[in-house]
């Protein structure tokens, strides 16, 4: 079933990916991703809890074409279901979504999103979200888990992961020094006039 998926060798692996951005589904949908994979971005999540399934899956046919074209990773957030069929290659879940071993069943591979160090120490995924690093309206209610949970991170986690939440161009050298050397991005990019300039000023920063 695992073959049903996106996954490819010819796809950038995780190692090498830096720089993630999470989006929901916009007009511009196209031109955005490809303007924030040639700045650098070099794995997309596509995060959208308002549209209806149809309206995802026309997003997410959208975003395959892209990041196909560029051998980009493609993500979907909580749904394993729509992940298969939109022949992504991983799905990204949270502490109370499906457990990573049933998205497995699916022939899923997936990524968690991690707050406390007991987390990321008992994370089976194949890449971790730390976060959300400084306060951020995208999570509203979710305590910043500050710099502190980065440097755990970096000492800690068994599997690749990325520091999320709040950061932008002008915090993420502080992000970077605590141990981050993948950095998943919302706004910075996602709310940017110029996309591809936020990406490259991003990546630019990373090791």
């Amino acid at each position: 079933m695992a073959q049903a998926t996106g996954s490819s060798s010819l796809v950038r692996s995780l190692a090498d990916s830096r720089l993630y951005v999470i989006t929901a589904g916009r007009p511009d949908l196209e031109e955005f991703l490809d303007a924030a994979i040639r700045g650098g971005v070099d794995i997309v999540q596509i995060r959208d809890r308002q549209l209806l399934d149809r309206e995802l899956m026309e997003a997410l046919a959208v975003a395959r074409d892209v990041t196909a074209r560029y051998r980009v990773p493609l993500v979907v957030n909580d749904r394993p279901d729509l992940a298969l069929l939109a022949g992504a290659d991983y799905v990204h879940l949270g502490q109370n979504d499906l457990p990573v071993a049933a998205a497995r069943r699916l022939g899923m591979k997936a990524g968690l999103s991690t707050h406390a160090r007991a987390e990321i120490d008992g994370a089976d995924a194949d890449y971790i979200g730390v976060g959300p690093v400084f306060a951020t309206p995208t999570k509203p209610g979710r305590q910043a888990v500050g710099l502190e949970l980065l440097r755990y991170a970096a000492a800690r986690a068994h599997q690749p992961w990325y520091a999320i939440g709040g950061i932008d161009a002008e915090n993420a050298a502080r992000v970077i020094a605590a141990g981050a050397e993948r950095l998943a991005i919302v706004r910075a990019i996602g709310e940017s006039a110029d996309p591809e300039r936020a990406a490259a000023t991003l990546r630019a920063l990373l090791p």
